[in-house]
């Protein structure tokens, strides 16, 4: 009997213009994914900034040690370290969601499972023998894989994937726990884009502007060939 693979996938509709799913999201970001992660792209007065965050607030919950403001999102522990840690160095997260998109990163998030053949104990159906602990699982619990039996045509049966059970429980309910992954995926979003933030509300006075400008263009041409037969 084999095994094949799974067919378990997220959708997400993120919204880059929520700024407190932002916030909750850059919060979740820094507590629990900055131990390892870096954002080097982005800077701390910038995300104060577009965000709404005040320099207070970003000192006392979001910085670390002697950063400043104008600091990057960097992080202490070095690329050697991490390979001695994780067997791999863990990528800066400035980009990620252009490179992976949205609905990968929230079916990564969501999907993983208990599997004591890894180092972590646990293992990811989106990224296959990650290196990655389960950052998040004091707030998901632990799930464990639930497999269905399949028969081809051809008599021949197969071990499918089929979903993903509570095997414990964590501080979250699964609700919860969906609405704080949003909240980090947005967040991870705007990291990768953050003047999209701005150029949108740009971009609607720029087509205000230009369909006025449509409009008196129009009504100069009408009045400028009335006599003209």
């Amino acid at each position: 009997m084999a095994t094949s693979g799974h067919q378990l996938s997220y959708h997400i509709n993120v919204d880059t213009s929520d700024v407190e799913s932002l916030q909750r999201g850059s919060r979740i970001f820094v507590n629990y994914c900055m131990g390892c992660h870096s954002a080097s792209y982005m800077r701390y007065n910038r995300l104060g900034q577009d965000l709404g965050i005040s320099e207070e607030t970003l000192k006392a919950n979001f910085m670390f040690g002697t950063d400043k403001p104008g600091n990057t999102m960097e992080i202490a522990m070095k690329s050697a370290d991490a390979l001695k840690f994780f067997g791999v160095a863990p990528p800066d997260l400035s980009v990620v969601a252009r490179s992976r998109g949205a609905d990968w990163l929230y079916t990564y998030f969501m999907t993983f499972y208990r599997d004591p053949s890894r180092p972590f104990g646990v293992n990811n159906l989106q990224f296959k023998d990650v290196a990655m602990p389960h950052v998040l699982w004091e707030l998901q619990g632990f799930q464990k894989l639930v497999y269905k039996t399949v028969t081809h045509e051809d008599g021949t049966e197969m071990e499918v994937i089929e979903s993903l059970e509570q095997e414990s429980e964590g501080k979250m309910s699964p609700d919860e726990y969906k609405n704080t992954v949003y909240d980090l995926v947005n967040f991870l979003v705007y990291l990768a884009e953050p003047a999209k933030f701005k150029r949108q509300k740009i971009g609607i006075w720029v087509i205000v502007y230009l369909l006025s400008l449509l409009v008196l263009a129009y009504m100069l041409k009408q009045e400028y060939w009335k006599d003209v037969r």
